[in-house]
C-alpha cells in the first residue's frame, strides 16, 4: 500500500495559483466523467472562501495516477493563515511551490518555503502563469534560487526540478519551448522526486491529528497523517496530548479517505495514508491518536504566536436582539471556546468578570473572517479596534515588526514611501522591477498597519500591490499618529433623514443613507475636523401651507460611504466599537450617552 504512495502540500504565496492548479489536475486524472459539471476553485469550499476568491483552510484531496495514490494538501497562500499551513506540512513528504511568473517570489513564499526546508522536505519549483504578457521566467528562477540559499537549504533540496507551467490552461512542461499539451510531466515528477512515506512495520497504530473540523452527520472529525501501524473500523483508541498525558478514550466510529473534494468511508487504513477520523468527542489538534499500548506522544513544532488581537463583548446597543439570535455572553464564550480549540492560530482569553473576550490572532483578515464567519451563525457582538501584542524582554518592550513588500507604479512611490515613513517604517529594499514598476520592501511596526491597506489603495489609485508579514519583535517604536478626523455621531434615536443628510454633507463624509435606524451614540460619518461633533441626522423639513416657486431645492445626497468590515475595524479609535449583526455592521462610539462620554475623557486625561 505504501509503496505506491504520495503526501504531498502546495505551498505558494497568495493568488500564485494553487487551488486552480490543484482543479486541473483532478480534471486530468480523471476525477470526474467527461461532461461532468465542475465549478472552479473546487477546493474552495466555504462560502468565505468563494465570495473573496482566498483559501482559508487547508483541505487534503487525492487523485490516482499511475497505480499510484497521490496525496494533495491545498493550504492557505495569506500570511494571516500561516498556523494552517506549518500543521500540514507535517502530513507531506514533498512539496510543490508555486512562483508567480511576473512576480517572483513574495513574502509568504519566504515563510512557507523556510518552514518546509526546517522540516526536511524536497521542493519541487513550478514557475506558474508563464503565459502572462509580462512574465519573466528565467528572472524569476534566479530569485528563487537565491531565495533557497538565503534560507539555508542543502545541497539535496538546492538541486530542485523545475517545470513552467499554466494551471488555469491546465499544461505544464519542463523547458520553455516544450510542447504546452497537460500536466502528466508534473503527476510523473512527483512520482520519480517525492519519496513514498517512510513507514516501520510492526508498530502500534499512531496517527497525529492536524486539522479538525465538525460534520453534521458523523460528528467532530480529526485529519492527520498515520504515522506508524495500521487500524480498522471499531478499534478502541486513546488520545495523547504533547505532555504524554491521556485526554479520552474511544472508539474509531468511522475512518474516511479523501478522494477529489469527498470523503470516502474505507474500513481500514495504514500507515502513509491520510485519513479523517470520527468516535472522539474531546480529543484537538496536536494530540496523538493511538492505539492502547503507545504512551510516547508524537513530536509536533509549536506554531508562531500571534500578534494582533480584538475584545469581543456582548451587543448593548439600543437595536441589540432585533437581527441575531445568538446574543448572550455564555453563547459567544461557547463558540469562541470552539474555535480556540480546532484553530491553534487564535488564543482566547477572558476578562475578569467574563463579560468580554480577548481573541488573538495573526492579522486583520484572520479575526475579520472569525467575526464574519460568527456574524453569518446569527451571532451579535461589540468589536473593539485591533491592538498589536507587545511582549516584555529584559525590561524592555517588544513590539511585533512586518516584512513589508509593496508594489507600485513609479509615479506614486514618493507618496507610499513617506506615508510608511509616518508609520515609522525602516526602508530596507528599493528596486525596478520593470514596465514603470518598482518594488519597495519595509520593515514596518504591526500597529502602523493597522488600517493601512485601504489607504494604501486610494494612494495608488487602486493599483499597488501590499503583501506583508511576520518577520520580528524589536523595541518600541514610539507614538505612530492615528485617525486625524473627528466622527459625526447621531444625538437621537430613530431613522435617518434625506434633508437632514443632505444639509451635513458639508461637515464631512456620511455613513449612513435616508432611512438608515441610528441612535443616539452612533457614528454616522466622519467630521472634516479633527474632532468629535454631535448632530442630528434626524431633522426634516419644516412644512408651511405656503406655495411658492424657488422655495423647494432639490435635495442630492451623496452615496453613503460602505466599508468592509475589516476597514471599520481599522477605522474606529479607542472609545468607538464596531456592532457586528447578522445584517449590519455600525460604528458607535463605547460610551453612548455624551456625560458619559465627557466623565470617561476627562478619565483618560
Amino acid at each position: 500500500m505504501t509503496r505506491n504512495l504520495r503526501n504531498i502540500a502546495i505551498i505558494a504565496h497568495v493568488d500564485h495559483g494553487k487551488t486552480t492548479l490543484i482543479d486541473s489536475i483532478m480534471k486530468q486524472s480523471g476525477m470526474f466523467r467527461e461532461n461532468q459539471q465542475v465549478t472552479e476553485r473546487l477546493m474552495d469550499s466555504g462560502d468565505l472562501e468563494k465570495e473573496r476568491g482566498i483559501t482559508i483552510l487547508a483541505k487534503p484531496t487525492s487523485i490516482l495516477w499511475d497505480g499510484a495514490r497521490i496525496n494533495i494538501i491545498d493550504t492557505p497562500g495569506h500570511a494571516d493563515f500561516g498556523g494552517e499551513v506549518e500543521r500540514v506540512l507535517h502530513m507531506a513528504d514533498g512539496v510543490i511551490l508555486l512562483i508567480d511568473a511576473a512576480e517572483g517570489p513574495m513574502p509568504q513564499t519566504k515563510f512557507v518555503l523556510g518552514k518546509a526546508l526546517k522540516l526536511g522536505l524536497r521542493p519541487i519549483v513550478i514557475v506558474n502563469k508563464v503565459d502572462r504578457p509580462d512574465a519573466r521566467s528565467e528572472e524569476v528562477l534566479n530569485e528563487v534560487f537565491d531565495l533557497f540559499v538565503s534560507l539555508d537549504a542543502n545541497d539535496d533540496q538546492l538541486d530542485f526540478p523545475v517545470l513552467y507551467a499554466s494551471g488555469r490552461a491546465g499544461w505544464c512542461a519542463r523547458e520553455l519551448d516544450q510542447p504546452r499539451e497537460n500536466l502528466h510531466p508534473l503527476l510523473d515528477l512527483v512520482l520519480e522526486h517525492v519519496s513514498p512515506p517512510k513507514v516501520e512495520d510492526g508498530k502500534p497504530f499512531a496517527m497525529l491529528a492536524t486539522l479538525l473540523d465538525y460534520d453534521p452527520f458523523i460528528g467532530r472529525c480529526l485529519t492527520g497523517r498515520v504515522v506508524n501501524g495500521s487500524a480498522k473500523v471499531n478499534d478502541v483508541v486513546k488520545a495523547l496530548n504533547l505532555k504524554g498525558e491521556s485526554v479520552e478514550s474511544g472508539r474509531l466510529t468511522k475512518l474516511l479517505m479523501f478522494e477529489g473534494n469527498k470523503r470516502i468511508p474505507v474500513n481500514e487504513v495504514h500507515a502513509g495514508d491520510i485519513i479523517c477520523i470520527a468516535g472522539l468527542t474531546k480529543a484537538s489538534v496536536a494530540d496523538t491518536i493511538c492505539a492502547a499500548s503507545v504512551t510516547e506522544p508524537i513530536a509536533s513544532t509549536p506554531i508562531d504566536p500571534p500578534t494582533m488581537s480584538v475584545t469581543i463583548s456582548v451587543n448593548d446597543a439600543p437595536f441589540a436582539g432585533k437581527e441575531g439570535s445568538k446574543v448572550t455572553s455564555s453563547i459567544i464564550r461557547d463558540r469562541l471556546m470552539a474555535e480556540a480549540e480546532c484553530n491553534v492560530a487564535i488564543t482566547y482569553k477572558e476578562s475578569e468578570n467574563k463579560d468580554s473576550f480577548e481573541i488573538g490572532g495573526r492579522g486583520e483578515l484572520q479575526l475579520g473572517v472569525l467575526i464574519e464567519t460568527m456574524r453569518r451563525e446569527g451571532f451579535e457582538m461589540t468589536v473593539s479596534r485591533p491592538k498589536v501584542l507587545y511582549k516584555e524582554e529584559n525590561g524592555q518592550r517588544l513590539e511585533p515588526i512586518e516584512e513589508v513588500t509593496i508594489d507600485v507604479d513609479e509615479e506614486f512611490q514618493s507618496t507610499v514611501i513617506d506615508s510608511m515613513n509616518r508609520r515609522k517604517a525602516e526602508m530596507v529594499d528599493m528596486r525596478s522591477s520593470g514596465a514603470g514598476k518598482m518594488r519597495l520592501t519595509f520593515l514596518a511596526p504591526s500597529r502602523g498597519l493597522i488600517g493601512y491597506q485601504s489607504r494604501f489603495l486610494t494612494q495608488t489609485r487602486g493599483t499597488g500591490v501590499l503583501n506583508r508579514i511576520f518577520h520580528s519583535y524589536a523595541p518600541y517604536k514610539g507614538d505612530i499618529p492615528q485617525r486625524r478626523n473627528g466622527a459625526l455621531i447621531s444625538n437621537d434615536t430613530g431613522m435617518a433623514v434625506a434633508y437632514a443628510i443632505f444639509n451635513l454633507q458639508d461637515r464631512g463624509s456620511m455613513f449612513v443613507g435616508h432611512q438608515t435606524p441610528v441612535y443616539q451614540g452612533m457614528i454616522v460619518g466622519e467630521h472634516s475636523r479633527d474632532n468629535d461633533l454631535e448632530v442630528n441626522v434626524l431633522k426634516g423639513k419644516k412644512l408651511t401651507n405656503v406655495r411658492a416657486s424657488g422655495t423647494d431645492e432639490a435635495t442630492t445626497l451623496v452615496p453613503p460611504r460602505k466599508m468592509s468590515l475589516e476597514d471599520m475595524m481599522a477605522y474606529i479609535n479607542e472609545d468607538e466599537l464596531l456592532e457586528v449583526t447578522p445584517k449590519s455592521l455600525r460604528l458607535r462610539k463605547k460610551h453612548l450617552c455624551p456625560h458619559e462620554r465627557k466623565k470617561a475623557s476627562r478619565a483618560a486625561e
